[in-house]
């Protein structure tokens, strides 16, 4: 009797163990935007999806777990695969604001599949598959970064613009300082690429954020045309 209470313990503690693994902590989101501009204006080019050209506005890359220290989480639970199926009521608004620029062209589930194997399954405490690409999208909606820029003058016009003044614009207009990343086009020129903003782990409120990427901008940076 005595060794089969000790094997049964033993069996929940590593079932225990398995759900803490899957289940990971994490501390905040980066809510990660791109402008196409950039990604297309570089030696790598890009492809437009199979749906055509996307709007010329900023489109998700991701909504990534992170830890304060800087690290992050990934790949977390291998049995959570991603199933196009949950997304069919969100799928247009995911082709319109989640586009994928990669090549060759594709429908975007290669990427999507990626974010959430990658990325969404480090959040499954807080938040389901259907429920990862649905606050995604929210934030996106809340955070219209392209007339945020436009409010303050700044344009997709090729024009360089003070990285400062990008900063300030965005948080002015949020109340939180984003992180900014850059990019070179293939003549050298630092060009705006991604934004990231950071976001409280139910997905769902910008918040000051605990550390910023690294940024390698210029002190002026393009801001390309699409």
């Amino acid at each position: 009797m005595e060794l089969k209470w000790s094997i049964l313990i033993k069996l929940l503690i590593v079932q225990y163990l398995s759900v803490v693994c899957v289940s990971q902590e994490f501390d905040f989101f980066y809510f990660v935007q791109q402008w196409p501009g950039a990604y297309c204006d570089t030696k790598q080019s890009c492809c437009y999806p199979k749906t055509g050209k996307p709007t010329a506005d900023f489109g998700i890359h991701g909504l990534w777990p992170n830890y304060k220290d800087g690290s992050y989480p990934s790949n977390c639970d291998p049995d959570s695969v991603f199933d196009k199926s949950q997304l069919s009521e969100i799928m247009s608004s995911l082709q319109k604001n989640w586009p994928s620029l990669s090549c060759p062209s594709s429908n975007g589930f290669r990427f999507w599949s990626h974010e959430w194997e990658k990325h969404g399954t480090c959040s499954e405490s807080e938040l389901d598959q259907i429920e990862y690409f649905e606050a995604a999208l929210k934030l996106k909606e809340k955070v219209n970064l392209l007339e945020i820029l436009k409010n303050a003058e700044i344009e997709p016009d090729d024009g360089f613009y003070s990285l400062d003044s990008i900063e300030e614009a965005i948080t002015k207009a949020v109340g939180h300082a984003p992180g900014i990343e850059c990019n070179k086009d293939s003549a050298g020129h630092s060009q705006l690429y991604q934004v990231y903003l950071c976001v409280d782990t139910s997905g769902s409120e910008i918040i000051e954020c605990p550390v910023l990427p690294k940024r390698r901008c210029a002190s002026d940076v393009q801001f390309a045309k699409f």
